[in-house]
């Protein structure tokens, strides 16, 4: 099982980034997945969900400026993050739940800041 994250980086405020979370090793299709973030000394929180219906949820602090949305045919997941804030600054990671096992991916940093 693998959970690869790509697309971090240092933008500006205001600006926008998409991260990429490509899977393998099991049926991605199967699986709810999710983008969480953990900024230093805080806990891991999750920013976005989506079912394998396409059912989206968003926690409120990046609601109507982030999008998740995934593509079975390619197994991957993306979070589209607009308007960018400094409080978005965190190591993001990519998250796959079914039945309750859980994989995670090892992260991707992304920095806000002028």
């Amino acid at each position: 099982v693998q959970l690869m994250e790509s697309g971090g980086g240092l933008v500006h405020p205001g600006g926008s980034l998409r991260l990429s979370c490509e899977a393998s090793g099991f049926a991605f299709n199967a699986y709810t997945m999710s983008w969480y973030r953990q900024a230093p000394g805080k806990e891991r929180d999750l920013v976005a969900q989506i079912t394998i219906r396409r059912s989206t949820d968003y926690s409120d602090s990046v609601k109507g400026r982030f999008t998740i949305s995934r593509d079975d045919a390619k197994s991957t997941v993306y979070l589209q993050m607009n308007s960018l804030k400094s409080e978005d600054t965190a190591v993001y990671f990519c998250s796959a739940i079914r039945a309750g096992k859980r994989h995670w991916g090892q992260g991707t940093e992304v920095t806000v800041s002028s």
